[in-house]
């Protein structure tokens, strides 16, 4: 029963990474336009992270790296 909470608590706070995404998105348009390789560079490396954390089955380090593949991404891709 306590991994449901913990894994309901991780989810939810994964959604948080949408609107914090587009909050820093709108926050920072100057910064996208220069540093978009950078952007790519860091979801990649989440993304890699969040794999490499799945199979050594650490659930911390898979949501931290998950929530800022979320919250880049939705930093990249929502600027148009």
């Amino acid at each position: 029963m306590e991994e449901m909470y913990k894994f309901l608590i991780g989810t939810f706070v994964l959604f948080l990474g949408i609107p914090i995404g587009s909050f820093l998105a709108r926050l920072t348009k100057e910064e996208l336009r220069e540093g978009q390789k950078w952007f790519k560079l860091i979801i990649f490396a989440s993304l890699t992270g969040a794999l490499i954390s799945l199979f050594l089955k650490n659930d911390a380090l898979l949501f931290t790296f998950l929530f800022i593949m979320i919250a880049t991404s939705r930093s990249l891709f929502s600027r148009k």
